[in-house]
């Protein structure tokens, strides 16, 4: 069920979600035939905007060792986003939500739900970063204890009806 990429590296933690087969695919033949179109005319453009859109993942990135974290937005590898200072966390929480997607054609709709995995650091209070999302709970649970490890905070399991601290 689309992978994540993700990784922990020297105090940083970055998470994009994968594309799935067919944006990559789609994405970019449309880059390739944008870049050849430009050498006939300006339609080209139009071609590699559509194909950088299929191909565009977001993201976060945390930089744990100086304190800062972004919303990043990443193709082919090159991820920007403005750093941002990380307020003082107070725990990590871990809880399930539905998450919805509509599929159309031409004569029918759908909605589909998936239960998802979210992993956010509650600080003041009642704000929150959304760090983390997977549809494997163990999986949220372990970087839950990585990242609470790292900010020396407790973890918040609220994945059940009643929530309990780890």
């Amino acid at each position: 069920m689309g992978g994540i990429f993700n990784y922990i590296f020297m105090n940083k933690f970055t998470f994009k979600r994968q594309l799935p087969l067919w944006k990559l695919i789609l994405g970019t033949l449309a880059l390739i035939v944008g870049i050849v179109s430009l050498f006939t005319d300006f339609t080209g453009f139009i071609i590699i905007g559509m194909g950088i859109f299929l191909l565009l993942i977001n993201g976060s990135e945390f930089d744990f060792e100086h304190h800062k974290y972004r919303k990043i937005k990443s193709i082919l590898g090159i991820s920007i986003g403005k750093w941002e200072p990380l307020p003082d966390i107070e725990y990590v929480s871990v809880f399930k939500t539905n998450e919805l997607t509509t599929l159309r054609s031409r004569s029918a709709e759908a909605n589909v739900k998936n239960e998802v995995i979210k992993l956010n650091l509650f600080y003041n209070t009642s704000k929150r970063i959304e760090a983390y999302r997977t549809y494997n709970i163990d999986d949220a649970f372990n970087k839950a204890k990585e990242i609470a490890s790292l900010l020396n905070v407790d973890i918040l399991d609220a994945t059940e009806r009643e929530s309990k601290w780890i």
